[in-house]
């Protein structure tokens, strides 16, 4: 019961964090047009989720480990599902760029919990293969599915429903996990946490993200984006140095990269797609 309710739970969440990548952009138009955005602020609706799920994604999974999985996971959904109703109703540009953001918030603490218990879950054999195939499908379908099912909600529905949508998504997950998924324990706490490690890998991190989304207003070869792409390098060099250098309880253990799998894994992940 516990593997299938926790399949269902993590499929739902990584199908909605997908989807609200995308599911925006054909709203766009009626989107200024109802709140009054200029063409630069505009970008905004869809960067302010990006930025924010992008920077503070690694501290999401930490929290998750270091607090209890289950527990992040139920927090990302409660916040991800109001921020969705609240930009739903939101009345002024500002409020739905905070909406978003606040989306991007609950998405970066949601979706390291539901893929850790997913592998908690399913630990090996054909049934792990299997469910992460469904999750993968998941996660592919929300990106491909998101501007079809964001063009036809503004079309027939208004643009206000590319955000209510999360909520019955996000509540029928809230269900799943409360009642289907297995807590289990935190990570035993043995060391005081990284507290600089993750301040220069969410700080690095949002900027890189915050320079690669204004690419369409500054070019990369800008000034613009190179100083900001630099600054992203250099916080994250200083953040790979404090990981090997600490003594406090490092956000994230550098010898699990010298992992086959894990490299291969990654080295996929940054090949081009078409």
């Amino acid at each position: 019961m516990f593997q299938k309710s926790t399949l269902a739970a993590a499929a739902v969440v990584q199908f909605m964090v997908s989807l609200d990548l995308s599911v925006v952009n054909v709203g766009l138009p009626q989107i200024a047009d109802g709140l009054g955005f200029g063409q630069v602020g505009l970008t905004w609706v869809i960067h302010a989720y990006a930025l924010t799920f992008g920077g503070l994604l690694l501290l999401g999974g930490k929290a998750a480990d270091r607090y209890g999985r289950k527990r992040v996971l139920l927090l990302g959904l409660g916040l991800f599902g109001l921020a969705s109703l609240a930009g739903g109703f939101a009345g002024t540009a500002g409020q739905l760029v905070a909406a978003r953001a606040a989306q991007g918030v609950g998405a970066a603490a949601l979706a390291p919990a539901a893929l850790a218990l997913l592998t908690e879950a399913f630990p090996s054999g054909r049934a792990r293969v299997r469910a992460f195939g469904v999750w993968s499908a998941m996660n592919a379908a929300g990106g491909a599915l998101g501007v079809l099912i964001g063009g036809l909600l503004t079309e027939y529905a208004g643009w206000r429903w590319v955000m209510f949508v999360n909520v019955p998504m996000a509540a029928f997950a809230l269900v799943l996990a409360w009642r289907g998924v297995a807590g289990g324990a935190p990570a035993a706490r043995t060391g005081r946490p990284d507290v600089l490690g993750a301040v220069l890998a969410t700080a690095g991190m949002g900027l890189l993200v915050f320079g690669v989304v204004r690419t369409e207003q500054y070019g990369w070869a800008s000034p613009v984006t190179l100083s900001t792409l630099a600054a992203a390098v250099l916080l994250l060099a200083g953040f790979l140095h404090v990981e090997r250098t600490t003594s406090r309880e490092p956000l994230v253990r550098l010898g699990m990269f010298a992992n086959r799998s894990v490299a291969g894994a990654n080295a996929c992940n940054l090949l081009p797609r078409r």
